[in-house]
C-alpha cells in the first residue's frame, strides 16, 4: 500500500486512527498496541501477502535470539548466529541472482538465474533487527515484550522504506501513557509534515522522472546538455521522492504520537561530501558508523586504518542499496571521495562556500548517474555525453543555425533535442528546484519551532498543498524508488 493511494489516505489511515485512539481512551493500551500490529501487518501485506509469513518469521527468530542473548553465557556465539541468519536471509532474496549472474559473466557458464522478488522493506527491517540484536548484546537494549518488539519492527510509517529506527529510543515512546491520548499540536505537526512530503513525491519528484526516465533511455544518444539535464533531474527526483517519503512517514508517526528520527537535513546544502553524509539518509548512515565503521576500528588505529574503514563502510551502503556492481561502483567512489576529502582537510585550505558547494554538488550528481543507470556500460554512456561538450544540444535548430552555425566549424555539433518540452521551461524548472532545495529551510523544522501556528495563512497553503497533491495522487499513483531497495 502506497502512502500517496486514496486508499492508504482516505481509508487505511482514518480507520488505523480512529480505532487507535478509541481502544487508548477506554484504557486498552495493550489491546491498542496489537490492533497497530495488525493493521501494520494489514499495510504490508496489501502488496503481496505471501512475504508476510517471512516478515512474521523474521521477527520472531530475532526476538527469540535476543532473549537468548539476554539469558545465555554465550552470548557472543548467539549474536553471530543470529546475525548470520538476518543476512544469510537477505543475501538469498537480494543478492542470490546478482551471484549467479556474476558467476556466469565471469565463467562463461550459464546457471539459470533463481528470478526471486524481493520482499518490500527487507532491508530496512533486516537492519533494524541487527541493530536490536547488538544493543541487547551491549546490555543497552532490553524486550519487554513481543507484543512491543512486533510493533518495533512493522509499526507502517517507518517498515517499507524507513527511516530504520532504534529500539532503545523507540520503546520508551511505545509504552508511555501520552501515546494513547490525542494530541491536537502533533496532529497539525503531522499533517503538515505529511502535506509537505506527499507534495514532493506527487507534484515534483513523478515529474522530474519523465525527463530523467528520457534521458537514460537515450544514453547512446546524448548532448552535453540533455545529459546534464537527465542527470540533474535524476538527482532532484530521487531527493524529492526519499525525502518526500521520509517526511510523510515522520508525519505519520507524530499522528501516532510517535517522534521517528530524521533522514534528512537539506543534503545539497552541503558543502563536502563529508557534509553531505552527514545529511543525506541520516538513519542509514548512523547505522553504519554504530554497527559497522566503529567495531571494525573507526578513527582508533590509525588514519590508514580509517580510511580502509571509511572505504568498506561505502561499500555496504552501496550494496545494500542494490544487487548491481553499479551501486558497488556508487558506494566505492563515494568511499574514495571521503578519502580524499578528509585529506584535504589535513591541509586545512580554505576555497569559497560558493566553490564547496559547486563541488560537492557536482560530484554527487556524477555519482548518481551511477546509482540511476541499469549498468555500468549505460552509466559510462551518460558520463561520457556529460564531458563531450562539442556536442552541446540545443532545440530550436534553425535559431541555432541562424546564429551560431559558424561554430560547426570549430567542432562543435548540437545535436538532437530529445525532450517534449522547450528549454526555456526545463531549465526555469529546474533552477527554481534548485533554489528550493539550497536555499529553503528543512521542512522538518515545523516539529521544533512555532512557525506552523505563528502564521494563519501557513496551514491555510499546506491544506491547499495537501488538497492539490490528493488530486495528483489519483494521475501518478507511483511506487516510491527505495522500495525496491
Amino acid at each position: 500500500m502506497l502512502f500517496n493511494s486514496y486508499e492508504f489516505i482516505l481509508l487505511f489511515l482514518p480507520v488505523t486512527f480512529v480505532v487507535f485512539f478509541t481502544l487508548g481512551k477506554l484504557k486498552c493500551n495493550k489491546l491498542a498496541t496489537a490492533w497497530l500490529v495488525l493493521a501494520s501487518l494489514f499495510f504490508y501485506g496489501w502488496w503481496d501477502y505471501h512475504y508476510v509469513p517471512l516478515l512474521l518469521m523474521s521477527i520472531l527468530f530475532n526476538y527469540f535470539v535476543g532473549k537468548q542473548i539476554e539469558n545465555r553465557a554465550n552470548k557472543k556465539a548467539i549474536l553471530v548466529g543470529g546475525i548470520a541468519a538476518d543476512l544469510l536471509l537477505l543475501g538469498y532474496f537480494k543478492y542470490a541472482d546478482f551471484f549467479i549472474s556474476t558467476v556466469n559473466d565471469l565463467s562463461g557458464s550459464s546457471l539459470g538465474l533463481l528470478n526471486i522478488v524481493l520482499p518490500l522493506g527487507i532491508s530496512f527491517f533486516t537492519f533494524t533487527q541487527i541493530a536490536y540484536l547488538v544493543d541487547v548484546y551491549r546490555g543497552i537494549a532490553k524486550n519487554i515484550s513481543l507484543l512491543y518488539y512486533f510493533e518495533f519492527v512493522t509499526i507502517f510509517p517507518h517498515l517499507i522504506a524507513g527511516p530504520i529506527i532504534s529500539y532503545k529510543e523507540m520503546l520508551p515512546q511505545f509504552i508511555r501513557a501520552e501515546t494513547f491520548a490525542i494530541n491536537h499540536k502533533n496532529i497539525a505537526i503531522g499533517l503538515a509534515i505529511f502535506a509537505i512530503g506527499l507534495t514532493k513525491k506527487v507534484m515534483i519528484a513523478d515529474n522530474l522522472a519523465v525527463w530523467a526516465n528520457i534521458a537514460f533511455n537515450n544514453s547512446e544518444n546524448l548532448t552535453f546538455l540533455a545529459a546534464w539535464i537527465g542527470a540533474i533531474s535524476y538527482s532532484l527526483q530521487l531527493y524529492f521522492d526519499f525525502s518526500g517519503y521520509s517526511e510523510m512517514a515522520i508525519g505519520l508517526g507524530l499522528l501516532f504520537n510517535l517522534s521517528l528520527p530524521m533522514n534528512f537535513n537539506s543534503p545539497y546544502q552541503a558543502t563536502s561530501i563529508v557534509d553531505f553524509w552527514r545529511r543525506w539518509h541520516m538513519t542509514l548512515g548512523s547505522w553504519v558508523k554504530e554497527y559497522m565503521y566503529i567495531p571494525l576500528g573507526g578513527n582508533r588505529h590509525g588514519e590508514l586504518c580509517k580510511m580502509r574503514n571509511l572505504l568498506v563502510s561505502m561499500l555496504l551502503i552501496g550494496l545494500w542499496h542494490g544487487a548491481g556492481w553499479t551501486f558497488v561502483l556508487w558506494g566505492g567512489t563515494h568511499g574514495l571521495l571521503l578519502v580524499i576529502n578528509h585529506q584535504w582537510r589535513r591541509f586545512n585550505i580554505k576555497l569559497p562556500h560558493l566553490v564547496n558547494w559547486v563541488m560537492t554538488f557536482s560530484c554527487v550528481v556524477v555519482c548518481w548517474v551511477l546509482f540511476r543507470a541499469e549498468s555500468i556500460h549505460e552509466a559510462l554512456n551518460v558520463l561520457r555525453c556529460m564531458t563531450d561538450i562539442y556536442h552541446f544540444g540545443l532545440p530550436d535548430k534553425d535559431f541555432i543555425w541562424n546564429n551560431f552555425g559558424f561554430l560547426e566549424q570549430y567542432g562543435i555539433n548540437f545535436g538532437q533535442w530529445i525532450f517534449s518540452e522547450s528549454l526555456p521551461r526545463v531549465l526555469v524548472t529546474l533552477s527554481a528546484l534548485m533554489v528550493l532545495v539550497v536555499c529553503v529551510p528543512n521542512p522538518l523544522e515545523l516539529r521544533e519551532s512555532q512557525i506552523l501556528f505563528r502564521h494563519k495563512a501557513l496551514p491555510i497553503l499546506l491544506g491547499m498543498l495537501l488538497g492539490l497533491s490528493l488530486l495528483m495522487c489519483n494521475v501518478q499513483n507511483s511506487e516510491f524508488l527505495y522500495f525496491q531497495f
